[in-house]
């Protein structure tokens, strides 16, 4: 059973790609839509870069985001919360 390695504070995640945050150069993230509106999360190469992806997070809910150390995230909404974590077992 993999469990959750907690490896840094929760944030509030940005809500622009000038502010976007690496997590301390996190490959994992858990991220927490604590609203009950959706959010809009965005993956970016890096602060002002270009855009890798983005994904529409339900209100409520838990994700997991594995992505390349380097780059960056931010979510349009300002409700969702995020940590660099790791898995173990």
């Amino acid at each position: 059973m993999a469990r959750t390695l907690l490896l840094a504070d929760e944030i509030s995640v940005p809500g622009a790609t000038g502010t976007a945050t690496s997590f301390t150069q996190a490959t994992v993230v858990r991220l927490v839509n604590n609203n009950t509106s959706a959010a809009v999360v965005t993956v970016v190469e890096n602060q002002n870069g270009s855009g890798i992806g983005s994904f529409t997070m339900p209100g409520n809910t838990v994700e997991y985001l594995e992505k390349v150390a380097s780059h960056c995230v931010f979510a349009v909404g300002g409700t969702v919360l995020g940590a660099k974590v790791g898995f173990t077992g």
